[in-house]
């Protein structure tokens, strides 16, 4: 079985500190395998693990004029606004990873697919992956390509990015609905946002359990998880954390 946490919109330090709360927990059996999907407010640039604090000081208004944060995942940056993202965390003796931790990648952009067609958009995998590192290539993560990110004709629409430790795994993936900063080249969907958010939150978890065979049950949090998030907070907020080099 998979908890689900459907959470409101947060702003970045809160919605990262939530979802190493939940790394941390899972790693150590004190939370179950969960997906949490949530979104974010104000709109906020999130940096991958590995990217330097410098670039985003470079980025041109308006982007660079919003909130940023650092995630604990790698890749590119994301510009969230109008989109899901989901976490899913899973201990790493799950029977999902068996076939090694991409094959999440793969059973997650499956299920954005199947949501994607049943909308009557042909959605595609990437299959190819470009050159791109923490210090080369597009700022944007939207704007590189990863063999396993989803694409509708050519510009992307899906894309996922992983940490992995000793004990657990957290995937993270942002799924655009829709685009208000240029900056980000995505594709997006032919829908007014607040329709297609209330949809793809229970087609989104629908369709998972489909690819993946598992039971998905909506939870809450414990108050102990919230309290860990809680704690986790300032880091996320703080300088140290988010110009780290």
């Amino acid at each position: 079985m998979i908890r689900v946490l459907q959470d409101g919109p947060l702003d970045g330090p809160s919605n990262m500190a939530r979802d190493e709360a939940l790394m941390v927990g899972v790693g150590r059996s004190e939370s179950p395998p969960t997906l949490r999907l949530y979104q974010w407010h104000p709109p906020t640039i999130s940096l991958g693990y590995f990217q330097r604090y410098a670039d985003y000081e470079s980025l041109a208004p308006p982007a660079g004029q919003l909130a940023v944060v650092r995630r604990l995942t790698g890749g590119g940056a994301i510009l969230h606004d109008l989109e899901l993202t989901y976490s899913l965390t899973l201990p790493v003796e799950h029977h999902l990873l068996l076939k090694g931790p991409n094959r999440l990648y793969e059973l997650a952009h499956d299920a954005v697919m199947a949501y994607l067609d049943s909308l009557g958009l042909t959605a595609t995998r990437c299959e190819t992956t470009d050159d791109s590192s923490p210090t080369r290539g597009p700022f944007f993560c939207f704007d590189r390509r990863h063999c396993y990110d989803v694409l509708i004709g050519s510009s992307k629409i899906a894309g996922s990015a992983q940490r992995r430790t000793r004990k657990a795994i957290l995937q993270h993936g942002s799924i655009i609905l829709g685009n208000r900063y240029t900056q980000q080249t995505t594709a997006t969907l032919p829908h007014p946002f607040e329709k297609s958010i209330r949809h793809i939150r229970s087609a989104f978890v629908e369709h998972l359990a489909d690819v993946t065979g598992h039971l998905i049950q909506v939870g809450n949090w414990s108050a102990a998880e919230l309290a860990a998030a809680e704690e986790l907070i300032p880091k996320y907020a703080g300088e140290a954390w988010t110009k780290r080099a």
